[in-house]
């Protein structure tokens, strides 16, 4: 007689979530492995605390829907995440939930209420970012004489002549440059997307004089630190920071605007716009997954709007009879 099959423990479903199902069957990036772990980290402490068992003894029916909601809840007002981050998190749940069931058709009811758990919506801000004079003034701050000063230059120089995320900017090596008539670097995107940027021909003369300042070594990083390391994210931030305070007293317009590394990405794709590049140029320039996420640089061009409505004559208005208001509709108005 055939024993019944059993569903793998709750452990075991994560560990084969982790190593099978993100690694070996869909082959994600280390950053996704990475956020999905973080989450889990936190999650699992928050149920842990929750019911009071260790995480090694926690089954499936613990990660119920109301113990995602009351996680989530924590995340908003626990650890002061934004809205964004909350749904990061869910979408890094939902995806293991997704899994357990079909490894385990018994949690498919859990499943279904877990995957019911909307995404929260927030407000967008207006994207921010710099003129043209304030990012020459912050590409220019860092002093030629040092070589932390030279590397900054070049580093800045490149993440606005490309548009890439800080991420992509530091995980670039000496071979992905490619110098010559033809000037360009190879970017590894998100989701393993690689794009292949041209180069100015004064970000290429900048890059090729760098070079010497290096290691030769292909597979060395190209922006690395005093040890030879790539540089961390927040060491980039740090730099920049600098920079942006340098430059203040050339352009003091710089005071009054919170600049990071991303505020050179779009910086990058405003420019682009308003000297008149397609939409889906851009998007490929920048490594968006769709032009929809490239739409909202249009939106947050203001001197582009302007444009269009020069074109536009204004409407004539007449004084007409008044109307009676409707108190209902008036009502509704207002709310």
């Amino acid at each position: 007689m055939t024993r019944p099959h059993q569903p793998p423990g709750f452990a075991a479903l994560v560990r084969e979530f982790f190593c099978d199902r993100l690694l070996n069957q869909q082959h994600v990036s280390p950053h996704t492995v990475a956020a999905y772990r973080d989450t889990f980290r936190l999650f699992l402490a928050f149920v842990q605390e929750r019911r009071r068992k260790p995480s090694c003894s926690l089954i499936l029916d613990d990660l119920d829907a109301p113990t995602v909601l009351a996680f989530l809840d924590d995340l908003e007002k626990g650890r002061g995440n934004s809205a964004r981050t909350r749904n990061a998190r869910l979408v890094a749940i939902r995806a293991f939930v997704t899994y357990a069931a079909a490894r385990d058709p018994t949690a498919l009811p859990l499943t279904q209420r877990i995957l019911a758990i909307p995404q929260k919506r927030f407000d967008r801000p207006l994207l921010g970012h710099l003129t043209r004079a304030e990012v020459e003034a912050v590409i220019d701050a860092p002093d030629r004489s040092d070589w932390s000063g030279r590397r900054d230059r070049a580093l800045f120089t490149l993440m606005y002549n490309t548009g890439a995320r800080v991420s992509e900017a530091i995980g670039l090596y000496r071979a992905d440059l490619v110098l010559g008539p033809t000037a360009a670097v190879r970017v590894r995107g998100k989701g393993r997307k690689d794009r292949c940027v041209p180069l100015w021909k004064a970000t290429a003369i900048m890059l090729t004089q760098w070079l010497t300042e290096i290691s030769a070594d292909e597979a060395s990083p190209l922006f690395p630190n005093r040890y030879g390391h790539p540089l961390s994210r927040s060491g980039v931030e740090d730099r920049l920071h600098r920079a942006v305070n340098a430059a203040t007293n050339r352009c003091p317009s710089l005071r009054h605007k919170n600049v990071s590394p991303h505020t050179l990405r779009h910086t990058t794709a405003m420019h682009l716009l308003q000297a008149g590049v397609d939409i889906t140029v851009i998007a490929l320039w920048l490594g968006h997954e769709s032009s929809d996420t490239t739409h909202q640089y249009i939106e947050a061009d203001v001197e582009m709007k302007r444009q269009v409505l020069d074109r536009l004559d204004a409407p004539s208005t007449k004084n007409g009879r008044r109307k009676k208001v409707d108190e209902l509709l008036s009502f509704l108005d207002k709310l």
